[in-house]
C-alpha cells in the first residue's frame, strides 16, 4: 500500500491553472522522482502535497489520511517534511541552533540531533558556524538534517542539486542513498536526470501539468523518446 497516494489534483494559482489531473505515489522505504522541464510543475506538484498551495480538485492521502485540504503545519505533523529550493534556513542561527529548531516538537530531539551528525560530518564539524557564513552544498546539507530532524516519514527534496560542485553532489547522493535505506521515504524533485536515476527506484515525468511517464530507472533509460524530447538529454547520456 501507498505511503503517499496523488490522484489527479488540479492546482492554480489565481487564474493561472498549472496543474491538470497530476498522479503520483510513494511507498514507504522507497525513492521516488518527479521529473519535467522548467515550468512543468513539479515545484506546484510538491507545494501542493505539503499544503502551502492547496489542490482545487483530486486528492492526496497519507498514512491512509486524506490530506488535501488540510494546513502546512498539520501535514507537517503528520510526517511529510519538505525541503524547498531555496533551503530556506536561518542565516543569522548557528548550524546546532538550526537543527534544533527543527526538532523542537519531538521528545527525542538530542537522538535525532547525534544522528543527524552521523549523517552530516561536516556539520558536526561546523556546530557553532553561522548558517549564513556556509557554503551551498554546507546549507543544504543543514536544510536537509534540520528536515530530518522532525522525524518524517516522508522527506520531499526540491532541486537538491541545484548550484552545487560535482564532488558535493556525488556527497550528497551517498548520503540520500544512506538516508533511503534507514529514515524515509524520499520524493526527489531534480533537474539532473542522471542523479534522480542513481537514487530513485521509480520515476514520473511531468510537461505542462499532466503526467508523461511513468516507470523504473530501467524503462526510463530505454525511452529515447521521453528522454529526448520531454528531458531533453541524449539517451547515451544515461547509459
Amino acid at each position: 500500500m501507498a505511503l503517499l497516494d496523488v490522484d489527479s489534483i488540479h492546482t492554480s494559482y489565481g487564474r493561472s491553472k498549472v496543474l491538470h489531473g497530476v498522479s503520483l505515489s510513494v511507498t514507504g522505504g522507497e525513492v521516488v522522482s518527479l521529473l519535467g522541464r522548467n515550468g512543468a510543475g513539479k515545484t506546484t506538484t510538491v507545494r501542493s502535497i505539503a499544503g502551502l498551495t492547496p489542490a482545487s480538485e483530486g486528492t492526496i492521502v497519507f498514512d491512509d489520511q486524506e490530506i488535501t485540504d488540510w494546513s502546512p503545519e498539520h501535514i507537517s505533523k503528520a510526517g511529510i517534511s519538505l525541503v524547498p529550493e531555496d533551503r530556506d534556513i536561518f542565516p543569522s542561527l548557528t548550524v546546532e541552533e538550526n537543527l534544533r529548531l527543527g526538532g523542537m516538537a519531538h521528545d527525542d530531539s538530542a537522538g535525532r540531533l547525534a544522528r543527524i551528525y552521523d549523517y552530516f560530518a561536516r556539520l558536526d564539524e561546523r556546530r557553532t558556524q553561522l548558517a549564513g557564513q556556509m557554503s551551498g552544498g554546507e546549507r543544504q546539507m543543514l536544510a536537509i538534517g534540520r528536515s530530518l530532524m522532525t522525524n518524517p516519514d516522508l522527506l520531499i527534496l526540491d532541486e537538491p542539486s541545484e548550484g552545487l560542485a560535482p564532488v558535493i553532489v556525488d556527497d550528497l547522493v551517498d548520503i540520500l542513498n544512506e538516508i533511503r535505506g534507514e529514515e524515509a521515504a524520499i520524493l526527489l524533485i531534480e533537474q539532473n536526470t542522471e542523479i534522480a536515476m542513481k537514487l530513485a527506484d521509480r520515476h514520473y515525468i511531468i510537461e505542462t501539468g499532466q503526467n508523461r511517464f511513468h516507470g523504473t530507472t530501467t524503462e526510463l533509460k530505454q525511452n529515447e523518446e521521453i528522454l529526448e524530447t520531454t528531458l531533453g538529454v541524449r539517451q547515451k547520456e544515461v547509459d
